[in-house]
């Protein structure tokens, strides 16, 4: 599972390293896609495998199944790590992202997100104070966790 919070910069030449503790968990390919909210998304080729299954599931007839799979799928690409463990993000995905210098890299569960550092603190400042409220709604009191 990933997680954490990471800064890294992204280079002149499109060049981003990962942590190391995620390029293990990535191994040596993985797939890096458009995200929402202008970020990446960063999956394991197996996870990146089963949301295509879903994806190709829901029906071509709806607009939106249509819209979001093309958005999605469109900007998926390969990559792998370099030998400085560094990725080679391409111009498309830089772009999409707003990517310049630094980079936050977190870790969400079954993907990374890859950030443009103002984008990412603005998401978090847009997002704290109804982070209680979030909450409740999605889990409705169904959230049993004992310490």
């Amino acid at each position: 599972m990933f997680m954490g919070e990471y800064h890294h910069n992204i280079d002149e030449k499109g060049r981003l390293t990962l942590p190391s503790k995620f390029r293990s968990d990535l191994e040596n390919k993985f797939v890096v896609t458009r995200g929402l909210e202008k970020c990446l998304f960063v999956y394991t080729p197996e996870t990146f495998e089963k949301l295509t299954v879903k994806l190709n599931s829901l029906p071509f007839t709806k607009k939106d199944a249509r819209n979001f799979s093309r958005f999605f799928l469109s900007g998926a690409t390969v990559l792998e790590f370099d030998k400085q463990g560094r990725v080679n993000l391409t111009p498309t995905l830089i772009k999409y992202a707003e990517l310049t210098k630094e980079c936050v890299i977190i870790g969400v569960g079954d993907r990374l997100e890859i950030w443009n550092d103002s984008n990412w603190n603005l998401f978090l400042k847009e997002n704290e104070t109804n982070l209680s409220d979030i909450a409740e709604n999605l889990f409705n009191d169904s959230l049993d966790v004992e310490l």
